[in-house]
C-alpha cells in the first residue's frame, strides 16, 4: 500500500474540529453528522481524515482515509509501515493546530490508539491539555476486547453508542456514554432505506473494503449463477462504495465473461431496490434489514484473521440484524469454509418459492429493528456532539 503521506491543510489554518473516520460506513456517518453541524453552525471550522462524502459534507479532507481502509489482523500487519507513518503524521498536524474537539468515528484499531498517543502526549485533555476526544460508535466490546473499556474511561472525555444495548457495556466504568441512535435513523438528508421490488434484482453487497470484496465477491457470483439457473429472468445490481471499489468488482466480472450482460454496478448508493441480497456483515446488511429485504450473510477473511478471531470473538452470530434481534435471526449465515455457492444458493431457495411470506418476515423485523434505533430529534447525534464537544 503506497500513499504520499501529506495533509493538506495550511499551517495557518484554524480548526474547530477534527474528525477522523477511516471506512466508507464512518465516512457517511461522518457526513450526516457534519451536515448537521454546518445547519446549526455555519462557520464552524471542520478538517477530517476520511473520505468524500465528509469533504462534500463541508470539511476541509486532509487526507483520504476510506481509500486505504484494510479489514483483518494480516492485512493490518502487512501494511504497517503506512499506517504507522500516517499515525505519526496525524498526531504531529494534531500538536500543531490543536483543534479544540477531536471525533473519533469507528476504526478503533487506529482510533483508540490515537486517543491513547494524545493522552500521553499531553495534548487531550485527559492529559491534561485542551483538546476534547469524543468517540462516535463503539468498538464492538460485546464480541471480543472487552476490556477495551478501561482504556477508553482513561483516553476519552465522552462516547456516543449507536445501538441502545451498549450502554450497558460500560456501565462500571467513568466514562460518560450515551445513546444517540442509529446514523440511518438520524439523517433525514440520506436515504439509507433500500426499496423493496418483487421483481427487482439481486443486491451483491461484498463490503467496502478491497480484499473483502475480493474473497467474497467470487462466492456471491456463482451463487448468482446458481441462483439464475432456476430463475432466468434474475438479474444482480452491485453498489459500489467508491471508484476504487468499482474498478476491483468490474475486474472480478470481466474475469468471469458469462456474467456480464445480467448484472449492473453502480456508486449510487442511496437509491437502490431489490428482491433480495446476498450481502457481507457490515453496514450494507443493516440497511437491508432496516428495509426489510430478505437475504443472507456471506463473510470470508484471510485463513489466519478467521483463526484469531474464533478465539476472541464470542456471539452467536456476524449479522447485526441478527444479534438486534430478539426471536429467532432471519438471516441465514454462511461463514469462512461454509461459504460455498452451492450452500448459499439452497439456503435462499425458500425466499424465493414464498415471496409473501418472506418479506413479511423481514418486514417484522424491520419495524422491531426501526422502532429501537430511534432516539428522539432533540436527543440525537448532532445535539449530542455540540453539548458535549462545545461546539455550539
Amino acid at each position: 500500500m503506497k500513499a504520499r503521506l501529506s495533509f493538506s491543510l495550511l499551517p495557518s489554518t484554524s480548526v474547530d474540529l477534527l474528525v477522523v473516520a477511516g471506512e466508507a460506513s464512518g465516512d457517511e456517518h461522518a457526513a450526516a453528522l457534519i451536515r448537521g453541524l454546518k445547519k446549526q453552525n455555519p462557520g464552524l471550522k471542520v478538517a477530517a481524515l476520511g473520505g468524500p462524502r465528509a469533504k462534500e459534507a463541508g470539511a476541509d479532507l486532509l487526507f483520504n482515509l476510506v481509500d486505504h481502509a484494510v479489514v483483518g489482523i494480516y492485512e493490518v500487519f502487512k501494511n504497517y509501515s503506512f499506517f504507522k507513518g500516517l499515525f505519526d503524521l496525524t498526531c504531529r498536524w494534531i500538536d500543531q493546530h490543536k483543534p479544540k474537539t477531536i471525533l473519533l468515528v469507528d476504526y478503533p484499531g487506529f482510533n483508540l490508539r490515537l486517543a491513547e498517543a494524545l493522552q500521553k502526549k499531553g495534548l487531550s485533555q485527559k492529559g491534561g491539555g485542551h483538546i476534547k476526544v469524543l468517540q462516535y460508535v463503539s468498538p464492538q466490546l460485546w464480541a471480543w476486547k472487552p476490556k477495551r473499556r478501561f482504556t477508553m474511561e482513561k483516553v476519552l472525555d465522552g462516547l456516543g453508542v449507536i445501538f441502545p444495548f451498549e450502554v450497558e457495556c460500560y456501565k462500571d466504568v467513568k466514562l460518560p456514554v450515551s445513546f444517540v441512535g442509529h446514523p440511518f435513523m438520524n439523517d433525514p438528508l440520506s436515504n439509507h432505506l433500500i426499496k423493496y421490488e418483487e421483481e427487482g434484482p439481486l443486491l451483491l453487497l461484498p463490503g467496502s473494503r478491497v480484499q473483502a470484496v475480493e474473497r467474497i465477491l467470487p462466492v456471491l457470483l456463482d451463487t448468482f449463477a446458481i441462483l439464475q439457473g432456476s430463475f432466468p429472468d434474475l438479474i444482480a445490481c452491485i453498489p459500489a462504495a467508491n471508484p476504487k471499489i468499482s474498478c476491483v468488482i468490474q475486474k472480478i466480472i470481466k474475469s468471469k465473461k458469462k456474467y456480464s450482460k445480467s448484472i449492473s454496478v453502480t456508486e449510487d448508493n442511496h437509491n437502490l431496490c431489490a428482491r433480495l441480497a446476498l450481502m457481507s456483515s457490515g453496514t450494507m446488511s443493516l440497511r437491508c434489514a432496516l428495509s426489510g429485504i430478505p437475504g443472507a450473510i456471506v463473510y470470508k477473511t484471510h485463513p489466519l484473521t478467521f483463526l484469531i478471531g474464533k478465539l476472541f470473538v464470542k456471539v452467536p452470530h456476524l449479522g447485526m440484524a441478527n444479534l438486534l434481534l430478539p426471536h429467532s435471526p432471519p438471516y441465514p449465515e454462511f461463514i469462512q469454509g461454509m461459504a460455498r455457492a452451492d450452500l448459499i444458493a439452497q439456503g435462499v431457495y425458500p425466499f424465493f418459492s414464498d415471496l409473501s411470506k418472506s418479506r413479511a418476515t423481514f418486514k417484522h423485523s424491520a419495524n422491531y429493528l426501526r422502532e429501537n434505533l430511534c432516539v428522539p430529534q432533540a436527543n440525537g447525534v448532532v445535539d449530542w456532539l455540540m453539548d458535549t464537544g462545545g461546539l455550539r
